[in-house]
């Protein structure tokens, strides 16, 4: 062995026995090797006399490697003596006439690499300079099974290589194998089919792998050579024979189905595919389908018939003549039972979509004929492959019902899997409804009467089904139950199916109920029934909390459309769900959930609906109200007391227990009208400003625990809803606990609720603005940049979202504060300071923020301060120095600059909306400041605008009259206009 198979050895070593270091060496020492003029001479020495395969696959690598890379450079004996030397091999040919190593001697991989250099040849050499390859290589068919393995793995190289459409291929790819192709069918393509059939024929009995192969190969090649050289009555009955003789191999078998599946999806003209699909009297295999579902064969079989229905739907969706129509229909109801047969039982090729090919055949249903009776019981079929194709797979059972990692998959997986299959139980709902509503039925019955666990799978398809035929039915036939809903929701409502205990059929039937409660809201009697189903064991009481919470969640929607129908049922339900409210704010039930979670705060929200209705007697409502109410708060004082006493840091599940108690208290109060609270009962309403005393203490004792600040704040949004003014003594305690931190996130929701208040009770609450603004603006331009807040990569960080959040959030409070007459809270003596930062911060805003929307609310607060401060021309200054700042700074940079910018695009909408303001701005700022404002914004900030005298008169004159539109349309062209004549040179910066 000398040193280059020693390399080559150690470069395919995987024992683990060689160092990296020795390796490298190896690696370097070929690379050496590959760089010699001579190479292609000594990887085929090698070939003819090495008998390891490592060195016999590198010497073919490395060949592979310089026609690919050096071929145009190479001398034409070098050409001739490599194109000799491997078709040699190729051929199983010694090349010294010795008993030489022969390559087709070794593993597959080696002569996959042998036919790879084969056809790389091919790419540059055939037709123009080697002609005659694969005529030259025909003859050499007659050596055996070893040539023919050979000529088959070189054509199935060609085809991967250049040929097949299934990999991308650029342009010079494109061209070479259309070349090769024509030269093909002009030259050998019939002379390789008639040796395929005669390799086929004379080698079934003995060698079925080498005639799999062959036809594999051949399968390959049908879709591009003539038809006619295999669909005809010689090779057509071969293949058939293939198919049907029992006892042959399934390998052989499933490829012959492979060959007659290529020549039916052959792409020609319908009406000649229609008289090709009929002439292969596909009837013959239909009964073999029936066999072992998971062989190979009945796999190749399903993927034909499969294939073959699809292409009769193809002819009878493109071909006009009513014969042929006829005839495509005849062959279609021949092969659908074998294919509905395949679709439920056998293993699809992944190319076939069977939702597709169903949905193009109830698209032929569709007219205004009735249905025959083939196509009924067809869609009978099609329902039945739906019902089987949404059934989970019984091996994730467990996984699905505890919902770990793998069960949330497979069920993420099945929801997407079920879309099309459900949009297609629709389509088959429209043409034939009697027989889904009828098939529906049947599922559910079945599914009602099955007594064993083992059918879980079964009752979660048959309630899904059920489920899904609700979305296609109108609010009038849900509420008269039309069709089967009469029959079938009573048997849902009193239904316990065996396997409730399990998760996905819980949630289903919970789900099912909740979509046809509009049926319930018209036949009252079934509303025992609905609660029974809501509160035993099915739902809210059901083992597993993630039934249970959303059980909750659909109980509460459920009394929010049944509402005063429920009245006399409260004192059932309330008892009913005792231990459930007890539970839900119990320290062990907090423990076990610190996520925060507002999903158990729906039955709470639910209860509020019933019991905060006008229909309920004050007394009742009073005894209902104070029954949740009083041990809630007092289990909240309880707390208190104790952190006031231990005064260390809090455990979580106490933080988390007193969360689940506002949340629960805020769901609660939702049911609690304004009106009902201060007008009708204002007794109900002292109740909750005594809880509201209470959770106000929370502020104290935890000051610096923000997750119960923001639930705190969130029920005093809540009290501003439900208790309207009376919440007033409340709010200076409140908000001034609330400002005591001066976190961006924290002053964010502040602002939410001082905006709340603003729009709720507008200048009513003019003295608490007067005192709680100037603490924000401290805090706000002392947190907030001069100019932007940085943008752009790197600047999405946590800290810089806060910043944008806290700046969005503040100019919607300036605007609101702005609107609603409250702008003299700018102008108190604390706030006074805060005037011209404001002021730069909204003229900077107003001209530069990259949302328009936010600009725009920027220039509406300027118009709205223009109006409240601002008398007529010649009237006394309220604000000493606002008048000349709006003149001179905002008009000009903001009304004229800011929209010369070639960033301000007229064809984007918001950015229309904000100009229509901007025009609005300068005809406010005309009727209040007169000729002041106009000589100012015409003498300074046109003329440095360059902008014609001419123009400059006609913008006076529609200024000064009474048209918007048209001064709006005037003033974008003269924009149009100063743009060209400037050049986007004079920027507000």
């Amino acid at each position: 062995m000398d040193d280059l198979e020693k390399a080559i050895l150690i470069i395919f070593d995987e024992s683990g026995t060689v160092t990296s270091e020795l390796k490298s060496q190896a690696v370097a020492f070929c690379q050496q090797i590959k760089d010699n003029p001579s190479i292609c001479s000594i990887c085929i020495e090698r070939l003819c006399f090495s008998k390891l395969v490592q060195v016999q696959f590198w010497c073919l690598q490395c060949l592979h490697e310089v026609l690919r890379g050096r071929y145009s450079g190479m001398s034409s004996d070098e050409k001739s003596f490599v194109r000799t030397s491997v078709f040699s091999m190729a051929c199983y040919e010694s090349l010294d006439n010795s008993n030489s190593v022969k390559v087709l001697d070794g593993p597959s991989y080696v002569k996959n690499k042998l036919a790879q250099v084969l056809v790389t040849l091919i790419y540059f050499e055939y037709p123009s300079v080697w002609s005659s390859v694969f005529l030259d290589f025909l003859p050499n068919l007659s050596k055996g099974g070893v040539v023919i393995d050979m000529f088959s793995r070189v054509l199935n190289a060609l085809d991967d290589e250049l040929i097949s459409q299934d990999y991308p291929r650029n342009a010079e790819e494109g061209a070479v194998s259309g070349k090769i192709k024509d030269a093909m069918r002009q030259q050998c393509v019939g002379q390789i089919v008639r040796a395929w059939y005669d390799i086929v024929s004379l080698y079934r009995n003995s060698d079925s792998e080498l005639c799999a192969f062959v036809l594999d190969t051949m399968r390959r090649y049908i879709s591009w050579i003539e038809i006619g050289l295999i669909a005809n009555n010689t090779f057509l009955p071969l293949l058939f024979e293939l198919i049907l003789v029992d006892g042959l191999p399934d390998q052989l078998r499933s490829a012959a189905s492979g060959c007659v599946l290529a020549v039916v999806s052959k792409r020609m003209d319908s009406q000649a595919k229609l008289t090709l699909l009929q002439s292969l009297q596909m009837n013959r295999v239909f009964g073999l389908v029936a066999g072992d579902g998971d062989s190979e064969f009945v796999s190749g079989l399903a993927s034909l018939l499969t294939g073959y229905a699809s292409e009769i739907l193809d002819c009878l969706k493109h071909l006009n003549g009513g014969d042929l129509k006829r005839a495509s229909v005849e062959l279609l109801n021949e092969v659908l039972p074998s294919v509905f047969y395949v679709m439920q039982n056998c293993e699809l090729d992944t190319t076939f979509s069977i939702v597709q090919f169903l949905s193009g055949y109830v698209a032929t249903m569709k007219g205004p004929s009735p249905l025959t009776e083939t196509q009924l019981f067809h869609v009978g079929q099609i329902l039945e492959v739906i019902r089987m194709q949404i059934q989970f797979d019984p091996m994730y059972r467990d996984n699905l019902d505890v919902f770990d990692k793998v069960g949330s998959e497979e069920e993420d997986r099945m929801v997407e899997h079920r879309k099309d299959l459900l949009v297609l139980l629709r389509n088959v709902g429209r043409v034939a409804p009697d027989v889904t509503q009828l098939f529906i039925r049947n599922s559910l019955s079945n599914a009602v009467g099955t007594s064993l666990d083992r059918n879980v799978e079964e009752v979660e398809a048959a309630l899904s089904l059920f489920y899904a035929y609700g979305e296609s039915l109108s609010e009038e036939a849900m509420r008269t139950g039309s069709g089967i809903l009469r029959e079938l929701v009573p048997m849902l409502l009193s239904t316990k199916f065996p396997c409730h205990s399990n998760r996905l059929v819980a949630l289903v039937y919970l789900d099912t109920i909740t979509r046809y409660m509009k049926f319930v809201l018209e036949n009252n009697q079934y509303i025992p029934l609905v609660l029974a189903a809501f509160l035993d064991d099915r739902g809210i009481h059901h083992p597993k909390m993630k039934v249970s919470r959303r059980a909750s969640y659909l109980f509460m929607r459920v009394v929010k459309l049944l509402k005063a129908k429920l009245v006399p049922f409260i004192e059932t339900i309330l008892q009913s769900l005792h231990d459930t409210v007890a539970q839900f704010t119990s320290m062990d039930y907090a423990a076990k959930d610190l996520s925060g979670s507002e999903d158990g705060t729906h039955i709470f929200e639910a209860i509020g609906l019933l019991i905060g209705m006008e229909d309920v007697p004050l007394e009742k409502q009073s005894e209902y109200l104070s029954s949740l109410l009083t041990p809630l708060c007092q289990q909240v004082e309880i707390l208190l007391t104790n952190s006031r006493v231990q005064n260390s840091e809090e455990p979580p599940s106490k933080v988390a227990n007193i969360q689940q108690i506002i949340m629960a208290i805020n769901a609660l109060s939702k049911g609690f009208s304004e009106r009902l609270v201060t007008a009708s009962r204002p007794a109900i309403g002292l109740m909750f400003k005594q809880t509201l005393d209470v959770l106000l203490q929370i502020l104290v004792i935890f000051p610096k625990v923000e997750a119960l600040r923001s639930k705190v704040t969130s029920f005093i949004h809540r009290m501003v809803e439900t208790l309207g003014s009376s919440v007033f003594p409340y709010l200076p305690k409140a908000l001034e606990q609330l400002l005591a931190e001066s976190e961006p996130k924290e002053l964010v929701g502040f602002i939410v609720l001082l905006n709340q208040l603003v729009c709720k009770f507008n200048t009513s609450v003019q003295d608490i603005l007067e005192n709680v603004y100037p603490v924000i603006a401290s805090r706000i331009f002392g947190i907030l940049p001069r100019d932007t807040i940085p943008s752009g990569p790197g600047s999405n960080t946590e800290e810089i979202r806060e910043l944008q959040e806290l700046q969005r959030t503040f100019y919607t409070f300036l605007h609101v504060v702005a609107t609603h007459d409250l702008s003299s809270v700018f102008l108190s003596p604390k706030s006074r300071v805060y005037l011209d930062p404001m002021m730069q911060l909204l003229l900077y805003t107003s001209c530069n923020h990259k949302d328009f929307v936010v600009r725009k609310a920027c220039v509406q607060i300027f118009i709205r301060l223009i109006k409240d401060w601002c008398a007529r021309p010649y009237g006394e200054e309220k604000v000493p120095g606002f008048q000349s700042f709006v003149i001179e700074a905002f008009a000009t940079n903001c009304c004229l600059y800011s929209v010369l910018d070639k960033s301000f695009e007229f064809r984007d909408a918001n950015t229309h909306v904000l100009f229509g303001e901007i025009v609005l701005a300068q005809k406010v700022m005309y009727e209040k400041f007169g000729n002041d404002f106009l000589l100012n914004f015409v003498s300074k900030g046109f003329l440095a605008a360059h902008c014609p005298q001419d123009l400059a008169e006609q913008y006076c004159q529609k200024l000064q009259g009474n048209d918007m539109k048209s001064l709006k349309s005037f003033y974008q062209s003269l924009i149009e206009n100063l743009r060209v004549q400037q050049n986007g040179s004079l920027v507000f910066r």
